[in-house]
């Protein structure tokens, strides 16, 4: 059997946090930013947990088996 590969685009985009969970970015937050107030463009650079519903399938196309998985 090959060796499973980690998923290219997921390893951009999440990262998984010492106790398992799954940190990623905001979204909403690359562009068209001109209409957004200031405080929401605030909340939106700062990272967020995903929820117990979506972190499974992150965690899947990560293939992280150390990481509590």
């Amino acid at each position: 059997m090959p060796k499973m590969k980690t998923h290219s685009g997921a390893k951009k985009r999440f990262k998984v946090t010492a106790k398992g969970k799954v940190r990623a970015r905001h979204a909403f937050s690359s562009h068209i930013l001109e209409k957004k107030s200031p405080k929401y463009k605030r909340k939106l650079a700062s990272p967020v947990i995903l929820s117990d519903h979506d972190a499974p399938r992150a965690k899947k196309l990560l293939n992280a088996p150390t990481k509590g998985r």
